[in-house]
């Protein structure tokens, strides 16, 4: 059964860094995860592999989940960083993120081999899955990735990858260089969005590289929170409460999820299918329009 976790913000920290390691636990990200992958040089990958054990054993975390990004299956390290991690980290790990998925295979080979350790290392705690789609073909296969494994938890929107691989002509932002006729992720974000949805998992937004903008932070996450997302990557710790707050039900929504439930349940148990609240039809869909504000909400406290 997969674990259930508040997911508003992803902080993403250097595996190689102790000092940043240090900061993030007490960041107030929902999740961290230590990377392995692009935010370590080559010669220092393997060495960061005790670094972010040492940083999971180590520090006190508290409601954090514990995550570490590996290499992709494709290079000489991943092997050895699952092997290494899983058995330094043991139960002090929440969550494996594995980048640039391509084809539901790529989850199953990383789902065998964490089955195998945890076996053999007597864990009695599942670690769970989270990848990313970056790739064009991982894209174009996003609907079964997202079912490749029971351990998956949530599939990540990767916009930097995937603007290579698509060959578009963006800045560093991801944004396009150009004027560009409405939103340029809109179609591969609800691709993403629609993946995750039909497979019963989270959805995390693409990261927002320019840290110094934090209006333009907020409003990417915004949008992607309009769509149905449920957090964002933070690249900076300043980008965390932003994400938080976005990804987080008001506590006018939550009241209105509220009423509009007792209202309708009475109105249910009446025989009334569909009723009338502030001159606006309520019926089914909107119960659960309400039930996913309330489970939202729930998550973001805590009490579930």
């Amino acid at each position: 059964m997969r674990e259930l976790r508040a997911r508003r913000s992803e902080l993403a920290t250097p595996a190689s860094s102790e000092k940043m390691c240090e900061r993030s636990a007490s960041s107030g990200a929902d999740l961290v995860f230590l990377d392995l992958e692009d935010a370590c040089a080559p010669i220092a990958k393997e060495a960061a592999r005790g670094t972010a054990v040492a940083a999971l054993t180590d520090l006190d975390w508290g409601r954090t989940v514990r995550a570490v990004r590996v290499n992709g299956i494709d290079t000489p390290w991943c092997h050895g960083d699952i092997i290494e991690v899983v058995t330094g980290a043991r139960e002090s790990l929440d969550v494996l993120i594995v980048p640039k998925a391509r084809t539901a295979r790529d989850v199953w080979w990383v789902d065998v081999l964490l089955t195998q350790l945890e076996m053999k290392l007597g864990l009695t705690k599942r670690i769970g899955l989270e990848v990313l789609i970056e790739e064009a073909e991982g894209l174009g296969n996003a609907a079964e990735i997202a079912k490749a494994s029971d351990r998956l938890e949530a599939i990540i929107f990767g916009a930097g990858d995937l603007s290579a691989s698509l060959r578009a002509r963006v800045d560093g932002n991801f944004d396009p260089v150009e004027d560009y006729p409405g939103d340029f992720w809109h179609f591969a974000r609800v691709q993403v969005l629609a993946a995750a949805r039909a497979a019963g998992i989270d959805a995390i937004d693409a990261p927002f590289p320019a840290y110094k903008d934090p209006d333009g932070y907020r409003r990417s996450a915004v949008h992607a929170s309009l769509l149905g997302f449920d957090g964002k990557w933070a690249i900076h710790p300043s980008q965390i409460p932003i994400a938080n707050e976005v990804f987080s039900p008001t506590e006018k929504e939550i009241a209105e999820a509220h009423d509009s439930m007792e209202i309708y349940r009475k109105s249910e148990a009446e025989g009334v299918g569909a009723i009338g609240r502030d001159g606006k039809l309520v019926d089914a869909a909107h119960m659960r329009l309400a039930e996913n504000i309330l489970y939202k909400a729930s998550l973001a406290t805590g009490e579930r």
